[in-house]
């Protein structure tokens, strides 16, 4: 079994079918627009991260902490590439995309 790595994720040439990465996919490739609609289509945890990194990407920390509430999280301090690479790996040692 081959195993992504976040660059990998990155560089894949279309978004995955598990909607909290193609939400980063989505993202990392500058559509917000469908990234946020990828996370929103899942209610889990795993896209509820997502979600949040989205709105912090936006500059909206007050609704980016209410999606880090759903998916258990805490409100994250690191760059915004530093945690798309955090949530990637975690969301890819998984193996579905659905883990938190």
């Amino acid at each position: 079994m081959t195993v992504l790595t976040p660059a990998a994720l990155r560089d894949l040439p279309a978004a995955p079918d598990a909607p909290a990465l193609a939400a980063l996919w989505w993202v990392a490739h500058s559509d917000w627009t469908r990234a946020h609609d990828a996370a929103q289509s899942d209610d889990g945890p795993a896209a509820s991260w997502v979600h949040a990194h989205l709105h912090r990407v936006e500059g909206d920390a007050e609704n980016a902490a209410y999606w880090y509430a759903l998916a258990r999280r805490p409100v994250s301090t690191a760059t915004l590439d530093q945690e798309w690479t955090e949530v990637a790996a975690a969301l890819l040692r998984d193996g579905s995309g659905s883990a938190v």
